[in-house]
């Protein structure tokens, strides 16, 4: 596998995105107008889509074995059941079967990739249409109340959780898609930043032309319901931020800032686990998940858990070539070699 110094810090930043909107859920932030809150917003849903593309194009670079792919989603998603007791907005179990969805696709073309991805978003359309989207949620709260039931689970896992595989796991087939390209050529970058502007811009069309809240909102760009046109807007800003990186690394790299973006980008499982575990811990520690706290400074607050994360990063980064739970996840595994 060719490693791109540029997707990993595209995973950083995709990290970053993460934990501004974390944060913002478990602080219980209330709704308002100033720029903090239209930042924040701005990510939500756009981050986790660019976190979930990146681990498809890092499976589309490689040339990992089906069982080993297997093996990861098995590990992940235990990760996950875990962490769900701790922070219900997990990603880790989701992703887990993205990777599952993914196994079943890694012989196939790149055609095959994305009409996979389409069946994908196609699938999640007649769902939303025949079973009640709202079911099990308490929006007032943000807490899903049969969770941890079988039929809740399910129906949280595949349909209508924060991340579900319909239709979030066309994220990872585009990913391994877009994987398949040559990223270190301009031509292609060029048409990442290009189409991906043009899709999200494209996005934006259908919730204007239709009158019927309902229906607006379903069409609409926002991640919860993730609507067919969600999928298209989160795949274009994705795109759109992958492109860019990968064009304006070289100037990256000559300002002396890419091991501090590289190197947080190369252990995201173990600083995401970290952002939960001891992020907001220390939050809660400090009886701060109340309400408590503006806009303004949960920002502040996960911009300088993000820059401590970053600075830990480049400093295990010298002994160390993989980061905790990175290591533990290649011993568990892949198999030993003799």
């Amino acid at each position: 596998m060719k490693r791109l110094d540029a997707l990993d810090a595209a995973r950083f930043f995709a990290f970053c995105g993460m934990v501004l909107v974390n944060f913002r859920i478990a602080a219980q932030v209330a709704p308002g107008n100033g720029w903090a809150t239209t930042f924040v917003d701005a990510l939500e849903g756009r981050a986790a889509a660019l976190f979930v593309i990146l681990a498809g194009v890092g499976v589309g670079l490689s040339s990992v074995p089906a069982l080993v792919l297997l093996r990861r989603a098995a590990f992940l998603f235990v990760l996950g059941l875990i962490n769900m007791n701790v922070f219900d907005a997990d990603i880790l179990h989701f992703y887990a079967l993205y990777f599952v969805v993914g196994a079943a696709f890694l012989t196939s073309t790149t055609r095959g990739l994305w009409a996979g991805a389409l069946v994908i978003v196609g699938l999640a359309i007649p769902a939303n249409l025949v079973l009640d989207y709202d079911r099990g949620w308490d929006w007032a709260t943000l807490t899903y109340t049969d969770l941890w039931t079988m039929p809740g689970f399910l129906r949280n896992t595949l349909f209508n959780g924060w991340h579900p595989v319909l239709p979030w796991a066309a994220f990872l087939l585009i990913g391994m898609a877009i994987g398949r390209s040559e990223l270190n050529t301009i031509c292609i970058q060029h048409r990442l930043i290009m189409w991906g502007f043009g899709a999200a811009v494209l996005a934006a069309f259908p919730q204007i032309l239709v009158s019927g809240p309902e229906l607006a909102t379903y069409l609409g760009t926002e991640s919860i319901p993730p609507g067919p046109f969600y999928i298209l807007a989160g795949s274009g800003t994705s795109c759109m931020a992958i492109g860019l990186l990968l064009k304006l690394w070289p100037r990256i790299e000559k300002t002396g800032l890419a091991p501090a973006l590289t190197a947080p980008g190369r252990m995201s499982l173990t600083l995401y686990m970290a952002h939960i575990l001891i992020g907001m811990g220390i939050l809660e520690a400090a009886g701060l998940l109340n309400g408590s706290l503006s806009a303004l400074q949960v920002v502040t607050y996960a911009l300088g858990f993000c820059a401590v994360s970053s600075v830990f990063a480049v400093i295990w980064a010298r002994k160390f070539k993989r980061g905790p739970l990175e290591a533990l996840m290649r011993r568990v595994t892949e198999p030993r070699r003799a």
